[in-house]
């Protein structure tokens, strides 16, 4: 068992995450009981796992996409409200960090991301960019093989079939950043979701580009978090996984 405060403080410290400006309020968002002894961790906090960590037992959910983003609506009315309605009634809290888990460098989407896609010598390029060369060229199809064995569903793959001698990557929706990765040197460039102007991009870039899963590609940061937290604390973890296809 341990404190609710004590998780909330080591958790904020460790992340640093009174230093970002982020989209959201990082840190504790629903305040549940005091004391915590099962702790669930999952990526959104969706219906489906508000409902899954409720009946696994959760005195508190952490999660990567929390609520109260910038620029929705403030009323705590129709999902929104369901949703804080199910963590109240349980009451289970709810932690959540967006940017932070992205950027931390060892328990970060984007760090846990590459040690996954088993790239060695992986490290920050700028901001959430990372990055890495390769220590032999690989084919455009191994890359990709790579990509769908380690999480499970094949991405949608844009640009040149010509070897790939230096990766970057950023989970999730960071394919504006695909400019930058070409800047920096990289002939490939792997990321969670795609817009319509990124396939021009990566066409015009000459890059190869691929759209692996918002989804798919921060599955890993809040499970680490969740182990960290766990073994800190000497408290119960399980990581739920909703099924996102995006």
């Amino acid at each position: 068992m341990a404190r609710l405060d004590d998780i909330v403080a080591y958790c904020d410290e460790l992340l640093d995450a009174s230093a970002f400006d982020d989209y959201c309020p990082n840190g504790l968002q629903v305040q549940g009981r005091d004391e915590v002894a099962c702790l669930v961790s999952g990526v959104t906090a969706s219906q489906a796992l508000v409902d899954a960590a409720v009946a696994a037992g959760a005195d508190l959910l952490l999660v990567h996409h929390g609520y109260f983003w910038r620029g929705e609506a403030a009323p705590l009315v129709g999902i929104k409200g369901r949703r804080l309605k199910a963590l109240m009634r349980a009451d289970t809290s709810l932690l959540a960090y967006h940017l932070p888990l992205d950027a931390h460098e060892t328990l970060g989407n984007n760090f846990q991301l590459g040690l996954r896609l088993g790239f060695e010598g992986a490290a920050p390029v700028a901001g959430l960019l990372w990055g890495v060369d390769l220590a032999q060229p690989a084919g455009a199809d191994a890359l990709v093989e790579r990509v769908a064995k380690a999480l499970g569903r094949a991405p949608l793959v844009i640009g040149p079939a010509s070897p790939v001698r230096r990766v970057a990557w950023c989970t999730g929706a960071a394919q504006g950043m695909i400019e930058q990765a070409a800047a920096a040197g990289f002939d490939a460039f792997i990321s969670g979701e795609i817009s319509e102007q990124t396939v021009h991009q990566a066409r015009e870039l000459g890059m190869l580009y691929l759209a692996a899963g918002h989804h798919a590609t921060e599955r890993y940061g809040v499970q680490a978090l969740g182990a960290a937290v766990a073994n800190r604390f000497g408290i119960a973890h399980r990581f739920i996984d909703i099924d996102n296809p995006v």
